[in-house]
């Protein structure tokens, strides 16, 4: 990118100083000139003058320049463009401004962008349990289906779906605006680990659950309403990807630390794609052959070795997980597996320190 004439130079000052004394240069020195060349007062006045409006103009132009530029940028930012951009080459103070214009420009870009995604995929998954739902109960009141148990049961699992998406986006909402306190204390983790098992279980998965902790008498330190978010979407996603009578593990150790955790669920689904092992954090994403993706399960069915047993989801359970985790400094990733998916969780010891360090 082409610099202007006083680009590097650091201070606003120092450019007003620059143009002062070469406007006063330019001038002396055609004085001097004219002069020597006995021209008359008034027309050396005039050119002298001329010349010294045509410098101050080129230097002043480009200070000034980004200054333009912005306002141009932040009425298209009024009108919902938010790609316009600053030249910001300038190392002064204007400089500096371009540079967090650009930035904010940018967030703003990632903000709009994100609202979008979050309106269109809220839409979609809103339309289809609300539709199912629809169809279903206009067929009981036209007298095409008779309110038996099975009807209704239909009905109570599209009701639960809109519950989930629900719950789902009020988890996120507060997780975002970090109105989500963090209480960490010391538990045990097997009796904890054991609980959400039972949960798990009780909601008919047709898995066999494994529990491992090394030791038994592992504890450790962390906010367990939180963990108990997190586990509980690991193991959702772990149980719809893994074919039915699979095998769906849990292991736990500690970590390096007093108090640290290292949590891993283990399916026999599909697997995750290494290309996408870094994207099935991120909200509503989606996609087929692959495990323990989204809130509530991929939209694209398994196809093959048994596959999921449930419908599509909110795809925002693994972004709680992440912000929950990250909510105590710790990490959250996709690790490597000779079969099926297996994500890994690791906890500092004190939460408190961790988050302050990443931040």
């Amino acid at each position: 990118m082409k610099t202007r004439p006083l680009d590097p130079l650091r201070s606003i000052k120092t450019k007003l100083g620059v143009l002062v004394v070469t406007s006063v240069f330019v001038s002396t020195l055609l004085m001097i000139l004219g002069l020597r060349a006995e021209v008359q007062f008034r027309y050396m006045f005039v050119v002298t003058s001329l010349a010294c409006l045509s410098v101050t103009l080129l230097l002043a132009h480009g200070m000034t320049s980004p200054l333009r530029e912005m306002t141009a940028a932040a009425r298209a930012m009024a009108r919902g463009d938010y790609s316009r951009r600053v030249r910001d080459t300038s190392r002064d103070e204007v400089g500096q401004l371009a540079t967090a214009f650009n930035r904010m420009a940018s967030d703003l870009e990632q903000v709009d962008r994100h609202r979008k995604e979050l309106v269109a995929n809220v839409s979609h998954e809103l339309r289809t349990p609300i539709a199912g739902l629809q169809a279903l109960l206009e067929n009981m009141v036209d007298g095409v289906q008779e309110p038996d148990k099975e009807h209704l049961g239909q009905a109570l699992t599209q009701t639960e779906r809109l519950g989930r998406l629900v719950a789902d986006l009020l988890d996120l909402s507060r997780l975002d605006a970090g109105v989500v306190p963090l209480r960490p204390r010391e538990f045990a983790v097997r009796p904890f680990l054991e609980s959400v098992l039972r949960e798990a279980e009780a909601l008919g998965h047709d898995v066999v659950f494994v529990v491992d902790v090394e030791p038994a008498a592992l504890t450790a330190l962390a906010d367990t309403e939180r963990l108990h978010q997190v586990v509980t979407n690991l193991l959702a996603n772990a149980c719809r990807h893994s074919p039915p009578g699979g095998r769906v593990s849990l292991h736990a150790q500690a970590d390096d630390g007093v108090g640290s955790l290292r949590l891993e669920v283990q399916d026999q689904g599909p697997g995750i794609p290494r290309e996408e092992r870094t994207r099935v954090f991120e909200r509503f994403i989606r996609g087929g052959d692959r495990s323990a993706i989204g809130g509530e399960g991929a939209a694209v069915p398994y196809q093959g070795g048994g596959g999921r047993r449930e419908g599509g989801g909110t795809g925002l359970g693994l972004a709680i997980a992440r912000w929950a985790v990250a909510l105590h400094g710790g990490e959250i990733a996709v690790a490597e597996s000779r079969y099926g998916c297996r994500i890994r969780v690791v906890l500092p010891g004190d939460p408190g320190r961790a988050r302050q360090e990443a931040g």
